[in-house]
């Protein structure tokens, strides 16, 4: 992606948990907020868990929030640099975003060089020392022997068994407790010793932004509660709340 004068990143909407009424909440606001990074000509950065769920079978995808996929797809056929980093909910994500949407899409933590800034971006989970039974978990999940196998089970069967499961997985959290000083501690400051100058995560649903040294250490809150949105211009970055 090319070096961008302005950049949003934005994580966390789990279209399709909760009610029918808070995801079209969601949903129509995340289309007014993609509306505003086009007239701005900015950047967006998805990182991670858009979609409570997510899986694409040989000849299917799951049919809700259509428009928010039609909207991304505008956004980078006007020429809107889009990446997607899958989070624990939607790394099953296949071809589908970058084949019929042009959106790339990766599953595995990013370096970003943007704004004279070295940032490392990721969803989070699983992220730092500890926590080996979920890394094991994660590893068996994204396993592609995985995805094969679960590509048997026929979508109106294998998405209802998929999403119930996916709800029992947010909890899993085990950091949220922690002050932002010893979630640095733990997450940003082995990549701030790799000569990162900023670490960039999602998956707490909690907004931080600890500031130290230069050096800035983010959690993106989510869009279920707050509508949290990053922005990153002239190399500084703000955090705030979507209004609509």
């Amino acid at each position: 992606m090319p070096d961008p004068g302005c950049a949003y990143f934005l994580a966390d909407a789990h279209l399709g948990q909760g009610s029918e009424e808070s995801n079209r909440a969601r949903e129509r606001d995340l289309l007014a907020f993609f509306d505003r990074v086009g007239t701005d000509q900015a950047a967006l950065y998805v990182v991670g868990d858009l979609f409570d769920f997510w899986f694409e079978y040989s000849h299917a995808i799951p049919k809700r929030f259509v428009r928010v996929l039609t909207a991304l797809g505008g956004l980078a056929r006007g020429g809107t640099p889009l990446l997607y980093v899958g989070g624990n909910h939607d790394f099953w994500i296949g071809d589908f975003l970058r084949r019929e949407l042009g959106v790339a899409f990766t599953d595995e933590p990013l370096p970003l060089a943007i704004q004279g800034r070295r940032i490392f971006l990721a969803h989070g989970d699983g992220l730092g020392p500890g926590d080996h039974g979920y890394k094991l978990l994660k590893k068996v999940l994204r396993n592609p022997a995985a995805r094969f196998l679960f590509r048997w089970i026929h979508p109106d069967l294998g998405i209802p068994i998929a999403s119930a499961a996916s709800h029992t997985s947010r909890s899993h959290a085990p950091r949220a407790h922690q002050s932002e000083q010893e979630l640095a501690a733990r997450l940003a400051d082995p990549l701030f010793k790799e000569g990162y100058d900023a670490v960039v995560l999602a998956h707490l649903h909690r907004p931080i932004h600890w500031k130290g040294g230069g050096r800035d250490f983010i959690v993106l809150g989510d869009w279920i509660e707050r509508r949290t949105v990053l922005k990153l211009m002239d190399g500084r970055f703000e955090m705030f709340e979507f209004k609509g």
